[in-house]
């Protein structure tokens, strides 16, 4: 297979000045054993200008054929850099065929095969986002030379093909191999074929085809097919889950279509949960893929149901922001990727039984843009087109920016534009560009036309042109009986918030009641007004850089809240009066929102090292237990296990947290005992397996089978208590053996697989590190998370000391061998988070320096060492 070449910005449109592309007739061969399928692909297209010179992406293992207009082409082996030149191409229509063997994928790029363990039952699923067409078919590549598409697959004989049209077995189901297939490589006895009606013109990284014995939940929508596919080992889980999934699917889609003026767009809806998928989803147009953990084997909170709905409705909202209407290059990820966050949770509160899917997205989204947006390398939520100079560089950009921030962008848009503006604005947009590409411009000047008395413009530049989060720290002075409320803005974006006013209620001091919100407006930073003072009134002036928000007669509130509701994207600081409140009362915050607007600021707090961890750990401990909340239990849980205990403590101040929080989860077990929260007892035993310090309590509940009172353990916390028995080494190889062989699911295996690697044993890290980091790479995506999930433990620092020093050069050559999907895994999940130090982090700058990582690599590793500083100074300073 030819190496790959990366797209530039310029390639891109100089081609788009060269080419139209009409039509794509794609015909797949999955008869051809488990290494290589094959690909013929037949493209139309017209050249504008006479004697041009441009290529077609492929990226095969062996390219067959090539002929353009009837004459062969020389065949290049290999197809370097995965390009086929095409020169002195006549100004007109031409026809181009190419007919090559291609790779399978084990590591979610292309065309992935996949072995259920479970039954041997083999399932194929393309993933061409964003730049992995070519290993599926030759194309074109590149979002805006649309086309139509028509798919034709051979498969064996049982199987299950769905693409973007509506797919159908044909009445000859011998038609054979395509012509000018060689002898010897066709389809095998009992193939069928397969033929999936044209689509519209969409993008190549939007091709998908999903194969295999799948099992099918099928019914009918307005007018259109609806399907629900899953390997057959997790039909019964799909079953149980089938009416709540098509009820989520209707209701969003009924919900989109009161919205929008643009019908949905294409001839059906497939839903295929597929495995060993390296995103949550992907946006293929009439054949959305998710990731088959949405199909639950094992319980889960309420919370976790509510993110699969979110996803839905992120997916569906696709169909209209980036599958009708597609980005021109990848600078504008956003227009994509924002506005389906966006309309996800706006959707799901609005259509379904999920009416508080903005909790949720505050306390556990948003810290992922908060994060991201406070690293070296943030970029704008809608970046220079010079600052996504290529594919590579556009690949790293689908990240909390372009998703949890650019969300909370729009949702700050639409409280400053209003929802009527802001639906007209879409509604245009998508009359306009319908079935073409557009850009930021684009999409502005629509807005700008439908609300003529906002500046549209002016609040693009301020919210999506920039980088960085804001800081809105209240100031609160009393003087004479009356008292003032400012706001210090470090930052340059104009926010409309919400403040909320409480006080103690008099009989029960850990109550808070609501005195009054404001609604206001503060400008951007360097247009606020120098300050505030209770002798001048809201809009008046004094010294200190400070915007007047409010002068009251009267006792200042007990908490000043700012950013209640949670509007805007912008961190949030607290007074000193406020965090005493808070940390008497936080808890009796009436409103879950509220609340977790609170956390959000202690937990950006101990970020900044401007609030100690033992203090956050205190107020955890002290007002979790009454939270009823299962999204606002799960992300304080998550934040103070992974990051405050895991990244800001180390030794024994890092066990005295854990036994806060396992101290912490034992009251949420016994507040929980009656079954009033089943989501909240749930998270909190999972939480006190991840942090119990001895074995003695697991061991007993792993040999009743069951929590006391609830719940079992299923094999979700099956798993999850054996992986942490072993990194406390109180069970070894023999146990985990027989956990697989109780359960030899596909997660079954990769629960195997954290426990071996998490043996506190020398051999066991060696195995690992072989699995992980050898040149056999047989280790699938999944396989390789799970192995190096388990590797790195706090506990064994001493056993794993060696490993740090050898990680860097290990990780630079896997990422080079094995791809980004897995030079992204090596940096995200294989890094020696629990090992990191000073040595750690002069290592990893070194790295870097040398220019030796992968993209994908080094942008995980810059990141990951980011976290590494920030961590150090919070422990220096605690």
């Amino acid at each position: 297979m030819g190496g790959m070449s990366v797209l530039t910005r310029d390639e891109a449109q100089t081609r788009a000045r060269l080419l139209s592309v009409r039509h794509y007739a794609i015909d797949l061969d999955l008869t051809r054993g488990e290494e290589v399928f094959g690909s013929t692909t037949v493209v139309r297209f017209t050249v504008a200008e006479e004697g041009a010179d441009t290529f077609v992406e492929l990226r095969p293992v062996v390219l067959r054929e090539a002929v353009l207009d009837g004459r062969g082409l020389a065949v290049p082996e290999g197809v370097p850099e995965g390009r086929l030149a095409l020169r002195g191409l006549a100004a007109g229509e031409h026809e181009l065929r190419v007919v090559a063997d291609m790779p399978y994928s084990r590591v979610g790029e292309g065309m992935h095969r996949f072995s259920d363990p479970v039954d041997g039952r083999t399932y194929l699923y393309t993933q061409c986002c964003m730049d992995d067409a070519p290993l599926v078919f030759a194309c074109f590549d590149q979002p805006d030379l649309k086309a139509v598409f028509e798919v034709a697959v051979t498969a064996p004989e049982g199987w299950t093909v769905l693409g973007n049209g509506t797919a159908a077995r044909t009445a000859d189901p011998g038609a054979g191999a395509p012509a000018g297939t060689e002898p010897g490589t066709g389809p095998g006895a009992g193939a069928e074929r397969w033929v999936c009606a044209a689509t519209p013109p969409i993008s190549t990284y939007l091709v998908a085809v999903a194969a295999g014995p799948y099992h099918s939940v099928r019914t009918e929508h307005a007018g259109l097919p609806f399907g629900l596919h899953v390997r057959r080992s997790l039909a019964e889980y799909l079953d149980r889950d089938a009416e709540e999934l098509f009820d989520l699917t209707r209701r969003c889609f009924d919900r989109y279509h009161e919205i929008f003026d643009e019908p949905y767009p294409f001839d059906s809806y497939d839903q295929a949960f597929v495995p060993e998928f390296n995103s949550g989803a992907m946006e293929n147009p009439g054949l959305v893929t998710f990731r088959d953990e949405f199909v639950y084997r094992s319980a889960v909170t309420d919370t976790e149901r509510q993110t699969r709905g979110m996803v839905i409705a992120h997916e569906m909202a696709h169909m209209w922001f980036g599958d009708l209407v597609t980005l021109r290059w990848w600078d504008d990820i956003w227009l994509n990727e924002s506005f389906a966050e966006y309309m996800g949770y706006q959707t799901l509160a609005e259509s379904t039984r999920f009416g508080d899917t903005w909790t949720d997205f505050a306390v556990a989204r948003k810290g992922w843009g908060y994060d991201a947006d406070q690293r070296g390398s943030t970029h704008a939520v809608a970046p220079d087109a010079d600052a996504v100079p290529d594919t590579d560089a556009a690949r790293l950009n689908f990240d909390g920016i372009s998703y949890a921030k650019g969300a909370g962008a729009l949702r700050q848009l639409v409280a400053w534009l209003g929802e009527k503006a802001f639906l007209a604005g879409i509604n245009e947009h998508f009359a306009r560009h319908r079935f073409g590409n557009a850009t930021l411009a684009d999409f502005i000047d629509s807005l700008a036309r439908a609300s003529v008395d906002r500046d549209v413009h002016a609040w693009a530049e301020r919210w999506l042109r920039t980088t960085g989060v804001d800081t809105l720290v209240p100031v609160v002075a009393e003087e004479s009986g009356r008292w003032s409320l400012g706001v210090r803005h470090v930052g340059g974006r104009p926010h409309r918030l919400a403040v909320g006013l409480y006080d103690q209620a008099p009989a029960d001091g850990r109550r808070l009641v609501l005195r009054e919100r404001l609604e206001s407006d503060v400008p951007a930073g360097a247009d606020a007004a120098d300050g505030c003072g209770v002798g001048a009134g809201v809009g008046g002036g004094a010294a200190g850089g400070v915007v007047p928000l409010h002068v009251a007669d009267g006792p200042r509130p007990d908490l000043v809240l700012l950013n209640d509701g949670d509007l805007t994207y912008a961190k949030v600081r607290l007074d000193a009066v406020s965090w005493a409140t808070v940390r008497e009362s936080l808890s009796g915050l009436p409103d879950a929102l509220s609340r977790a607007v609170v956390w959000n600021a202690a937990r950006d707090m101990v970020r900044d090292a401007e609030l100690a961890p033992g203090e956050y750990l205190e107020t955890v401990r002290r007002h979790l237990p009454s939270e009823s909340d299962d999204a606002v239990v799960q992300g304080v849980l998550a934040f103070a296990r992974t990051q405050v205990a895991d990244r800001c403590l180390a030794g024994a101040e890092r066990t005295a947290a854990l036994d806060v929080l396992t101290e912490t989860c034992r009251e949420l077990l016994a507040g929980s005992v009656d079954g009033s929260a089943p989501g909240v007892r749930l998270t909190a035993v999972r939480v006190f397996v991840d942090s119990a310090t001895s074995p003695e309590e697991l061991l007993a509940w792993r040999a009743a089978g069951a929590v006391p009172g609830g719940p079992v353990l299923d094999p979700e916390l099956l798993w999850r208590v054996l992986h942490r028995l072993s990194v406390l080494g109180a069970v070894g190889e023999a146990e985990i053996a027989a956990a697989l062989a109780a359960d030899p699911s596909a997660t079954g295996q990769e629960g195997a697989a954290r426990c071996r690697a998490a043996l506190p044993e020398a051999a066991a890290k060696a195995a690992a590190w072989e699995a992980l980091f050898g040149e056999s790479d047989t280790l699938s995506n999944y396989l390789f998370t799970a192995v190096a999930r388990g590797f790195w433990q706090p506990e064994q620092r001493e056993l794993l000391a060696g490993y740090a020093a050898r990680y860097f050069d290990a990780a630079v050559e896997v990422a080079a061998r094995r791809g980004p999907a897995i030079g992204e895994a090596a940096g995200r999940w294989a890094f020696p988070v629990s090992l990191a130090d000073e040595e750690v982090l002069r290592r990893g700058v070194e790295c870097l320096e040398s220019g030796r990582p992968t993209a994908a690599l080094r942008r995980q590793l810059a990141d990951q060492l980011d976290d590494v500083r920030r961590a150090l100074v919070v422990r220096a300073r605690a």
